[in-house]
């Protein structure tokens, strides 16, 4: 039995409805409710209550049975308007009540609240503008202070204890997640430091930050341009910006969860470009197929392989040079053994800029070598891309127009932010659509009101997808593409600086002379300088790098990262992408590994 029925007067004929307007009035004008005196006992006031957006704890009513003989419901607080409650018979009332007892209060608690948002805006601002300067003060102030440690290092057992990280039943107050906040600031490594040089990606551009934080805020899902217009149209600007620089002038693209997937995007595309059967009848409907990469190239290739069904023994891995390049003629040579064992070859990945040498294929020839086979050839631009941003390195890309498919990650050498990585594609044939196209009829409507076209979310594997765009965007406006040729050209320069740096100094030796921006050099301790033709000279060497990198860690002054390669031990790669690196930066850089190491 509904608490107010359809037949009362003056009642919508569907719970919930509003009352009729007085003619000539509006919401504005309606009069609260007036109860007569006495109608309801105290005990049954947690109805009202709950009917009126109160809450479920009782309250007495305002007002006072003297004044007017009756008291009167207010507004609820947060809407235009409160609820108004009509002096239906208080023994109808407790019989509901009774009901909902034995029921377990269950239509008490669907109701209860419902007039009000179930949050505190008010307070939920105020927490945010305390939150936002935690932010700049923790990590953008802080975290880029040169005076201040890149990362408090803790074991995890202590991590754990100091963080209390167990989820709990209830809540806590705002200040004490303030406290949260600066803690999981301050135990957080300081990406955006000067002296961080650990990974690909470094730096804190204030630009694209805002970037980020707009993207989180407006939480929508780039797939329709309904509920995306803006960033639908951006995304697109932004693709065949990064297509031109690439030297293509038309084409396809989408921004992808890392270089990872858009190394497995372009695989999957090639593969479905030279066998489109294999969407619908599945791998048993191919011949074994064969793809190719050099031995240099990132480990992304060989995992693409595995997730599509393809496999690792058929990823040929192709010789490089001395310097991690490409070897064009063991290409060739592959491709014929694959040929020669009954597989398919359809695919080569060529890589600018591997992971530790930091190396660039050959393009043109590798490219000459898919012409005369037929291959679609990918380029692994992720980490070396941005250097066609440069007039003065953007030879390193020579051929890279000749490619079917880029693979880009402005995140890296450009400072945007995590992530931001771009699949380009030469294709115009819709091939992205028709590869990963499934046309759910909820979201992809053929018949909405506006041009389709612009729902560009079924070219990708995902539904949902994060809005990558806008923080390049923003910072492409802030600086222009003549800023982000400067950015580019001064982490060659510190690179330069570097290497002239470490063949002047004692103790540091080059593995080999840099072409990009990735510094491989070994620091020799004193007790090991001069005694290179002593049989366990590689092996005490190989130690060297793991211990200064134990002991910086825990003080906490930089962080750069390290690792063997092939027959050589363990020695430093050194990278600079933050536009915020200085001289002085550098100089201590090399200071401290010399002090960290001057007693091993």
């Amino acid at each position: 039995m509904p608490l107010v029925p359809p037949s009362h007067p003056g009642v919508g004929a569907k719970w919930g409805g509003a009352p009729p307007e007085p003619p000539g009035q509006g919401r504005a004008h309606r009069r609260p409710l007036t109860l007569p005196s006495g109608a309801f006992s105290r005990d049954q006031q947690p109805v009202l209550g709950a009917l009126g957006g109160a809450g479920p704890s009782p309250r007495p009513l305002p007002g006072d049975a003297s004044a007017g003989g009756g008291r009167t419901l207010p507004r609820s607080p947060g809407r235009g308007r409160g609820c108004r409650l009509l002096p239906f018979a208080p023994a109808l009332v407790v019989r509901n009540r009774a009901r909902d007892e034995r029921r377990g209060g269950a239509v008490m608690a669907e109701g209860s609240g419902l007039e009000r948002p179930g949050l505190d805006r008010a307070a939920g601002e105020e927490f945010l503008r305390e939150a936002f300067e935690v932010l700049l003060d923790e990590v953008v102030r802080k975290g880029t202070d040169t005076a201040l440690k890149v990362c408090d290092w803790r074991e995890p057992r202590e991590l754990r204890a100091l963080l209390d990280l167990e989820l709990r039943s209830h809540g806590e107050p705002p200040q004490r997640l303030l406290q949260r906040c600066r803690d999981v600031a301050r135990y957080s490594v300081k990406t955006g430091h000067p002296r961080f040089f650990n990974q690909l990606f470094s730096g804190l551009d204030h630009h694209a930050l805002a970037g980020r934080l707009l993207t989180e805020a407006l939480n929508t899902s780039q797939y329709t341009y309904e509920i995306a217009p803006v960033f639908v149209l951006m995304e697109e600007v932004v693709l065949a910006k990064l297509r031109e620089l690439v030297g293509w002038s038309s084409g396809d693209g989408t921004f992808c969860p890392g270089g990872s997937i858009s190394n497995m995007y372009a695989m999957n595309v090639a593969r479905f470009q030279r066998f489109p059967e294999g969407r619908q009848r599945g791998s048993r409907a191919l011949p074994r197929l064969a793809l190719f990469a050099s031995q240099e190239s990132h480990y992304s290739i060989e995992k693409g392989a595995a997730f599509l069904g393809i496999g690792t023994d058929n990823v040929f891995l192709v010789r490089t040079d001395e310097r991690g390049k490409m070897i064009p003629e063991e290409l060739e040579k592959e491709i014929e053994r694959a040929k020669g064992e009954g597989a398919v070859p359809f695919f080569v990945s060529a890589t600018c800029g591997t992971t530790v040498l930091g190396a660039f294929d050959p393009l043109g020839s590798v490219a000459d070598v898919c012409q005369r086979h037929g291959l679609w050839l990918h380029v692994d631009a992720a980490w070396g891309g941005s250097a066609l941003l440069s007039r003065t390195h953007r030879h390193l890309l020579a051929g890279i127009e000749r490619a079917d498919s880029v693979a880009w990650n402005p995140h890296k050498m450009l400072a945007v932010g995590l992530q931001c990585s771009a699949l380009l594609l030469r294709d115009t044939s819709g091939l992205l659509q028709r590869c990963h196209g499934a046309g759910a009829a909820y979201l992809f409507q053929p018949d909405k009101f506006y041009d389709v076209a612009y729902d560009t979310g079924d070219k990708t594997v995902q539904c949902g997808r994060r809005v990558d765009c806008l923080k390049l965007w923003l910072l492409w406006k802030a600086v222009g593409t003549e800023g982000l040729e400067r950015r580019v050209d001064r982490a060659f320069a510190c690179t330069r600086y570097l290497a002239e740096e470490v063949r002047r100094r004692d103790g540091f030796q080059l593995v080999l002379e840099p072409e990009f921006i990735n510094l491989c050099f070994w620091f020799v301790p004193p007790s090991l300088r001069g005694r290179e033709g002593c049989e366990d000279f590689w092996l005490r060497l190989g130690k060297v790098a793991p211990a200064i990198k134990e002991r910086m860690m825990k003080e906490g002054s930089m962080m750069v990262g390290y690792q063997p390669h092939g027959a050589r031990v363990n020695f430093f790669r050194q990278i600079v992408t933050s536009p915020a690196v200085t001289r002085a930066d550098l100089d201590f850089f090399l200071d401290e590994i010399e002090r960290l190491g001057r007693d091993l």
